[in-house]
């Protein structure tokens, strides 16, 4: 069975999606955070064959949460009604993806900065790829 990676934004959210064998995480998609985003993750998952989540875990460099964790468990608990869900920790994970894509942010037409279209599901997978080294 495959795992799930998701690294939940404001804006938007990261899609990662194991092998079978849960050795190696891939970048899938990334959604709008919209109202139908969890209907959705509920299709990938059912197309997929996914047997859980592993949710990235927005803390600190002391362990608090971040502000957007209210928002984070929020969301774990509508994903719970459903599924198995795994908070895992996701400390650089944004940063980290950066840097393996080469740059952060690419230059839009009119001057202003567009991150890198899969830089978000880069970070799902960077969490579900720690978990899932944790793991095995």
């Amino acid at each position: 069975m495959k795992i799930i990676g998701i690294d939940y934004g404001k804006k938007r959210i990261g899609i990662a999606i194991s092998d079978e064998d849960t050795n190696f995480a891939f970048p899938k998609k990334v959604l709008e955070n919209n109202s139908d985003v969890i209907n959705e993750i509920k299709n990938i998952i059912e197309t997929e064959g996914v047997s859980k989540i592993v949710l990235g875990e927005s803390k600190d460099f002391d362990m608090k949460d971040n502000p957007i964790m209210k928002d984070i468990k929020i969301f774990k608990e509508k994903l719970e009604k459903d599924f198995e869900v795994i908070f895992h920790p996701e400390i650089l994970s944004s940063h980290q993806a950066s840097k393996m894509m080469g740059k952060e942010f690419t230059k839009a037409p009119g001057g202003r900065r567009e991150k890198n279209e899969m830089l978000d599901a880069s970070a799902a997978a960077i969490i579900l790829q720690s978990y899932l080294d944790s793991i095995n």
